[in-house]
């Protein structure tokens, strides 16, 4: 299946492909950040300080003296692990309750959609904030806040992804045979809901990460001096951004690119896998091969 997908990514979404190539170096980026990044993040050279690109860094010092190029790449790797960690709780919290709360119905389904439209009313970023300002800052606190508040977001998505497929026939044979709710739930709604899952985690990683700078942008995310892309635009970087614009251009830079490549990945997965956006163009999305109309034969 996976590598139908593939191959189907490469003939039919050539732009995915390309957000695909982008979403493979963050990753590889990412794990191999101690390889890749000439110095340490925290590594300081006074002499370096504010320096421009190309004389001393390759992409120029901050305002205490370390290399900007260090400090991206060891950003990469912070937000891939938001980005994942924060996905994966995400598909979790939402396959729970919009996922048990579909299939079960009834004032179950009512209680906790109720519950569901109380949290939707306010503004994702304002809970960010005041859940963060409880809780307080860290990678950890971070994954969970952002995980598990859109993951409650979401929950409506796997929720009619549920209702969609439940009153299928092999539902009733599997009651009469006297099949529990929970084997009914591992053996036929998860499998049939597992292409909506993978969707909604590809898109939730962009979502992540772009969450997770905004959040260490005000001061609230990954505290210094710990790399964040959202911390590096922020504080030193507004203050010294006219003195030194590459204090905010490379990390800003580096997070849309990341951002932008998830998102144009999710998209291609999306249309891929949902049978309903692939329209009538064929197994490849080929227009040129129409079929000819057989002979009637003679009587």
């Amino acid at each position: 299946m996976l590598t139908d997908l593939a191959v189907r990514l490469v003939k039919e979404k050539p732009l995915g492909l390309v957000g695909g190539i982008i979403v493979l170096i963050l990753f590889l980026t990412g794990i191999f950040a101690n390889v890749l990044a000439p110095h340490g993040y925290n590594d300081v050279n006074f002499l370096l300080r504010l320096s421009p690109p190309g004389q001393g860094y390759i992409l120029g010092g901050d305002n205490v003296g370390r290399d900007e190029l260090s400090r991206i790449i060891y950003g990469a790797r912070i937000s891939m692990i938001v980005g994942l960690a924060g996905a994966s709780l995400h598909v979790i919290v939402e396959t729970l309750v919009g996922g048990i709360s579909g299939f079960v119905g009834g004032k179950y389904d009512v209680t906790l959609q109720r519950f569901v439209d109380t949290i939707q009313c306010f503004p994702s970023l304002i809970l960010y904030l005041t859940v963060m300002s409880v809780v307080g800052q860290g990678l950890l606190p971070v994954i969970l806040v952002l995980g598990i508040s859109s993951g409650f977001y979401g929950a409506r998505t796997v929720r009619g992804a549920v209702i969609g497929i439940k009153e299928n026939v092999y539902f009733d044979a599997a009651r009469s045979i006297g099949a529990s709710r929970a084997r009914i739930m591992v053996r036929h709604v998860l499998p049939n809901i597992t292409a909506v899952l993978i969707i909604e985690f590809t898109l939730a990683v962009g979502r992540m990460i772009i969450s997770e700078a905004m959040l260490s942008f005000l001061g609230f995310g990954i505290p210094p001096p710990q790399p964040s892309w959202g911390g590096m635009l922020s504080g030193p970087g507004r203050d010294y951004m006219l003195q030194a614009p590459w204090m905010v251009l490379w990390p800003g830079l580096a997070l849309a690119i990341a951002v932008y490549g998830i998102n144009v990945l999710g998209d291609a997965v999306r249309d891929l896998w949902d049978p309903r956006l692939r329209g009538g163009l064929g197994r490849y999305g080929r227009t040129d091969v129409k079929k000819k109309a057989e002979p009637v034969p003679a009587s």
